[in-house]
């Protein structure tokens, strides 16, 4: 097929369901001293909702870039990338300004302790202190990316991982093999520490999401939602593989077993540790990679083709699988915003209840919950630029007030009827 006459591939339900299942589980890992994060997917296998994240952010790349490269060419694609990076980077900037300043007016000005006696520092828990006591260095830094804490990574490596995509189109110009080569070479040269990038001027720490390893992750959902791998057959040994792989994962990412003060099951420990590298969040260790493909083949089973089993289960349900896929459709102002609602709910759990209560937890949670369809739906509504279409009733060239073509009629007395046919006087 000539890519030039290819049409644009159909968004997949699956795609928005899944990765809006993502944002919410987000959301539950950055609400400060939550325990619901005791029972989301971390704690149970190598992989989270940040490989969630970046797979489906591959898909959604290919169906939203890949056929700009393949109708235009490689430099018009090159810089549809680049306006999104230019995005990216500039939502991450004012994310992170809002959530910073926001804490230190809250902190600094003392009212979080005249109101509440809250000595928490907030500020320090986020390792942000730097921006107020050294901010000759960290506002370049942040400015640069060369500073990067750990609460605000995700997007910047996002940022850089979208910058490999023209490298990965132009490759696979020449062939498909050669862009599966360029990706793993990256993501080996990550794994011994060959290639990373600096988080901070003042030590030697590196981003947390090294992007070299992670984009691994982010093509290979590219590359299925391209056509270059293609779709896993419906296979029952398969699906009995996966299902072992992530059973059989447990015992060493559940901390209740590894863990020192719980169960105690030293073996378990042990290998845990002997096998770091290969779990490693970082560096994006093989055994992440294998444990998120299972995962995710049993749950594009479980979704069936086209995600036909997603529906047909009851109004209810039906509702709120739409409602997760409008969270997902909208997933970077919904990201940028769960950052942002995450603390908020944090503070206000503690000004108001204290984080001790489990009623208080369960409702910072909800409250997130809904803040963040509110923020997918106001998007949404947004992108659909309503502005440039008519009001709903009105017709083509009329008024709300009077339909199109009848807006100068009115009702002439009968003796007037006569002269309004006579033709004017010249």
């Amino acid at each position: 097929m000539n890519v030039h006459t290819q049409t644009k591939r159909p968004r997949d339900p699956r795609l928005d369901f899944f990765r809006g299942i993502g944002m919410f589980i987000i959301y539950i890992a950055h609400v400060p001293w939550n325990w619901w994060t005791l029972w989301i997917p971390a704690r149970f296998g190598f992989s989270d909702a940040t490989e969630i994240f970046v797979f489906c952010s591959g898909m959604a790349s290919a169906i939203a870039f890949g056929s700009i490269f393949d109708r235009h060419g490689w430099g018009m694609g090159a810089a549809r990338i680049l306006h999104r990076m230019w995005q990216v980077y500039w939502a991450h900037i004012g994310q992170f300004l809002v959530i910073a300043v926001g804490l230190v007016v809250l902190q600094e000005s003392g009212y979080l302790n005249r109101c509440c006696n809250l000595t928490q520092d907030y500020v320090t828990s986020l390792n942000l202190w730097h921006l107020y006591d050294n901010t000759t260095v960290a506002l370049p830094g942040i400015m640069t990316l060369t500073w990067v804490p750990n609460y605000f990574d995700i997007l910047p490596m996002y940022v850089v991982i979208l910058a490999l995509i023209p490298a990965i189109m132009l490759a696979a110009r020449y062939s498909v093999p050669a862009a599966f080569a360029l990706s793993i070479s990256l993501w080996l040269a990550s794994q011994f520490d060959l290639l990373s990038l600096p988080a901070e001027p003042w030590s030697d720490r590196e981003w947390f999401f090294n992007p070299f390893a992670w984009q691994m992750l982010f093509f290979t959902g590219f590359a299925f939602m391209r056509g270059w791998i293609p779709a896993p057959p419906v296979n029952t040994r398969l699906i009995v593989l996966c299902a072992v792989i992530v059973v059989v994962t447990v015992p060493f990412a559940y901390f209740r077993v590894y863990g020192e003060n719980n169960w105690n099951v030293v073996w378990a420990r042990e290998i845990r540790e002997a096998i770091q590298p290969l779990w490693i969040k970082t560096e994006f260790g093989l055994f992440r990679y294998l444990h998120f493909l299972a995962l995710a083949y049993l749950a594009w089973i479980a979704a069936g083709d086209r995600g036909k089993y997603l529906m047909g289960h009851g109004p209810a349900w039906g509702r709120f699988v739409r409602v997760v896929q409008k969270v997902g459709q909208q997933s970077l102002p919904v990201f940028m915003a769960s950052l942002v609602i995450a603390q908020a709910a944090g503070l206000m759990r503690d000004m108001v209840w204290g984080r001790g209560d489990w009623i208080p937890q369960i409702l910072s949670n909800l409250f997130g919950f809904a803040a963040l369809i509110a923020v997918a739906y106001v998007a949404g509504w947004y992108k659909s630029q309503p502005w440039r279409k008519p009001p709903p009733s009105t017709p083509a060239g009329g008024s709300p007030d009077k339909p199109a073509g009848k807006l100068h009629e009115h009702k002439a007395e009968p003796g007037l009827r006569a002269e309004a046919k006579k033709p004017a006087l010249t």
